[in-house]
């Protein structure tokens, strides 16, 4: 079928407009696509740290903000605030994704990553419980919401940009290395915690300390704006943006034809979110405040079980290329649901080192085979015109109901049931509902995009 050439839009400030994907050089196509990976992965980087860095402060922003006689309620407190920044990323996904689809994706991530970075540094200046009093909690709460509006759009953004400047063949490969950005996000913020632990006294960590991890997150704006601002829109987007299925509402769209595919991409989702919070997140916290295992070495099995995810992602990646996306999400399903009960048991047991940083390298594994093929299976599910919302607002929903909420369900089930595994049963239940969806995908990695 002979491809339509329409209008093209009128190219950004500081942006050249792109031709079509045929149109331009082989070579020069290669320098486009470098300079473009560089700068989505960097700022999805810094945008990953600045949401993820409160997940390993949460005891100390508990001690400042919500001061209780008992540590778990402050903890309690803290991580409800933490799952707050997740009610905002379907309201982004809506918002920025309809933008991105409109307008492109480079000029919404440009927006995403200042406004993330604003509401991390402002998160640090947030006056102590005992200055302000009630107002410290309101306006924690006011930030964390900011940071997850901004990360609501960025995710399903910067999944569409690598997926659509991915080569024939290799998008599972190009997806992945967003998720690679998303590790270093976490990793990144790991080490600040890490640092911070290991250079100050549990007293000035909870007074003042806690605040310089917000405040670097201040720092990283300019450069993720400088990077973005830089480069061309994706060759799938502008090839596209000119034809007459171009929408003036892709939330409309979205939702009245793709709404079965949205669901499905939830459902999927949900285990994807919980893994990821739970056995990173979550880990360090619950194995030192409740297993005894100090801070330093929770961080430090957390950093290289997050180390091990980032390598194995892009060969998760490009085994997906080969054999498909739905092997690995099965895989990562029934892992999941066989194998977290065990995990919890022998760290609970053992309350060692060792047994964490076993529990965490199989979490970990079990998470890239998830991880390492979402992004690419995602944006294969819908056209170029809804891409942006619909993968975005599937993705952030299940995030937000199961995901950011899991270190507070996790921390509440462990008080209510007084068993130290009772986590383990809530991951089981979401991955055993995701592996019902997983049933139902339909696996487009050889058709066009």
């Amino acid at each position: 079928m002979a491809e339509a050439v329409t209008r093209s839009p009128p190219p950004m400030p500081g942006q050249q407009a792109l031709p079509a994907h045929r149109s331009i050089a082989k070579a020069d196509m290669s320098t486009l696509r470098r300079r473009a990976v560089l700068a989505c992965l960097v700022g999805n980087l810094f945008e990953l740290y600045d949401f993820g860095v409160y997940g390993y402060f949460t005891a100390s922003i508990g001690h400042a903000i919500f001061p209780s006689t008992d540590p778990i309620v402050s903890i309690l407190s803290s991580f409800a605030t933490y799952g707050v920044g997740f009610l905002m990323r379907p309201v982004g996904a809506l918002v920025i994704g309809s933008y991105g689809d409109r307008f492109g994706r480079r000029a919404a991530l440009i927006f995403t990553v200042t406004m993330m970075a604003l509401a991390t540094g402002l998160t640090g200046m947030v006056p102590s419980y005992d200055s302000i009093g009630i107002l410290a909690p309101i306006m924690l709460v006011v930030c964390r919401l900011a940071q997850g509006f901004s990360t609501g759009g960025e995710w399903g953004g910067a999944a569409s940009f690598m997926v659509e400047y991915a080569p024939p063949g290799r998008r599972g490969f190009f997806g992945s290395l967003q998720q690679v950005s998303t590790g270093l996000g976490i990793l990144l913020s790991i080490l600040m915690a890490f640092t911070l632990s290991s250079l100050l006294g549990a007293a000035d960590l909870g007074s003042w300390g806690w605040r310089i991890a917000f405040l670097f997150g201040l720092l990283l704006a300019p450069v993720g704006h400088y990077l973005r601002s830089r480069v061309a829109e994706t060759p799938v987007f502008s090839r596209d943006s000119g034809h007459d299925t171009a929408t003036e509402s892709p939330v409309r769209v979205a939702f009245g034809q793709y709404s079965g595919k949205m669901l499905l991409i939830f459902g999927i989702t949900i285990i994807w979110a919980v893994g990821s919070y739970i056995f990173f997140t979550f880990m360090p916290i619950y194995a030192s405040v409740q297993l005894g295992i100090p801070m330093s070495l929770a961080l430090g099995s957390t950093a290289l079980a997050t180390i091990l995810n980032v390598v194995c992602l892009p060969l998760v990646g490009m085994l997906s290329d080969r054999i498909g996306r739905k092997p690995p999400l099965i895989a990562a399903a029934l892992g999941y649901l066989v194998l977290t009960y065990p995990l919890f048991s022998l760290v609970v047991t053992e309350r060692s080192f060792t047994a964490l940083m076993i529990v965490q390298l199989v979490g970990s594994l079990l998470y890239a085979l998830i991880n390492g093929v979402g992004s690419a299976m995602m944006c294969e599910l819908f056209p170029t015109r809804v891409r942006y919302t619909a993968l975005s607002v599937g993705y952030n929903g299940a995030v937000m109901v199961f995901g950011g909420f899991a270190p507070f369900i996790a921390t509440y089930l462990t008080r209510a049931t007084g068993q130290l595994v009772a986590p383990s049963y809530y991951v089981m239940a979401c991955a055993a509902t995701s592996f019902v969806f997983i049933l139902f995908l339909r696996d487009r990695s050889r058709e066009a995009l």
